[in-house]
């Protein structure tokens, strides 16, 4: 008889099935995966009678599409990969469902693609947006344009609670509804900006914060890409040759990669997935001897916020032995500290039992953050 059990590792998106079975073998018995898909959704910018951007002959909308589907083509080569779109050809589709595509298909990512633009010619670059509030007027200014479309959309007022995105004091009822995912959502954005900046040696702005509505109304890490500024003639004109929209693909791809093999691969490969067969192994060896590394010390993460808050049990829902580490301006927050693996394990589900359901484990050596392949054998 098979008995099926469910693991989640790293967070509830990374689920495998462990098949337990009663068959002997000559060799080190091990515990056969079937893993999911990592769902992706690519949402590009704007389309229809929503053209964006457009300055020199350089339109948004065209520009958004066509590396969005380059991306989903590098992307759908690799077998454990799964790629959902919010539109494949040139329509308008309201910005309330873009994010509605991801959340009802419980995706692992939410990527918008845009191309950006200011009245002076002179800026250019790159620029990775994360849900938050912003202080910059350039953030805003931002926030403000690709939040407009919704005034193209029918009774608007209804559909988004009153929200005006000509209006600044509409931003205030913008929170962070998804600080459980900004950590990660900062993560990917750093690792697109990197790969623009070192791969392809583009001028990038950096990863920023502003109250964007895409990003805020969907359930999981999401990041808006501003592709370059279609206003700058030059860049434009990068943007809107086949050399460029494949460049910043590939780039964009490869950093979705590098993501996924951090949070979502414990084995750290970026290979393209081949099912295994699955292997039964005797009934009293029903968990794998997990071997730690000496020296590594475990955590779970249960949440990252911009705000810093007192490590007590009150703001953690009863949990204590609750510690703190600020990365740029955001502050990551672990239950626990553990030398055993097996104990991380049970602090992970006491996390997740308290309602921290995305939680997962991290591992330190001498202080400094390691994989979990690194720390356990």
């Amino acid at each position: 008889m098979l008995i099926k059990t469910k693991i989640s590792i790293l967070s509830k998106k990374a689920t495998f099935l462990l098949f337990v079975g009663v068959l002997p073998f000559s060799f080190n018995a091990v515990f056969a995966q079937t893993k999911p898909k990592f769902k992706v959704v690519l949402d590009a910018g704007h389309g229809g009678t929503d053209p964006g951007n457009s300055y020199h002959g350089y339109v948004e909308k065209n520009i958004a599409l066509q590396t969005t589907l380059l991306v989903g083509d590098i992307l759908e080569k690799y077998n454990d990969i799964e790629i959902l779109y919010t539109r494949k050809k040139d329509i308008f589709i309201e910005l309330k469902d873009r994010p509605k595509v991801a959340n009802e298909a419980d995706a692992d990512l939410f990527v918008s693609i845009h191309c950006n633009s200011v009245k002076n010619f002179g800026p250019m670059g790159t620029e990775t947006f994360v849900m938050g509030l912003s202080r910059s007027n350039t953030n805003l200014e931002v926030a403000k344009n690709e939040n407009s479309v919704i005034l193209l959309e029918k009774d608007y007022k209804e559909k988004y609670n009153g929200f005006d995105p000509n209006r600044p004091e509409s931003f205030i009822g913008l929170k962070i509804l998804q600080e459980e995912y900004l950590s990660q959502s900062i993560e990917l954005a750093s690792k697109i900006e990197n790969a623009f900046s070192t791969k392809l040696k583009r001028n990038s702005r950096g990863v920023k914060q502003a109250p964007l509505w895409v990003l805020d109304a969907s359930y999981m890490p999401s990041v808006l890409i501003e592709l370059g500024f279609l206003s700058n003639k030059t860049e434009g004109a990068y943007l809107n040759s086949d050399a460029g929209k494949n460049d910043m693909a590939k780039a964009i791809a490869e950093a979705v990669l590098e993501y996924k093999k951090q949070f979502y691969n414990s084995s750290g490969s970026t290979e393209a997935y081949v099912p295994t067969v699955t292997t039964t192994i005797p009934k009293e060896n029903k968990e794998p001897a997990v071997e730690t590394v000496q020296g590594v010390v475990f955590k779970v993460q249960i949440s990252a916020s911009s705000r810093k808050l007192e490590t007590s049990p009150s703001n953690f829902k009863g949990l204590s032995s609750i510690s703190v580490e600020q990365v740029g301006k955001v502050y990551k927050y672990f239950y626990g500290n553990e030398n055993d693996y097996q104990m991380i394990n049970k602090r992970m589900s006491e996390a997740k039992a308290k309602g921290y359901k995305d939680a997962y484990i991290v591992a330190y050596k001498d202080g400094v953050k390691i994989s979990l392949s690194e720390a356990i054998k």
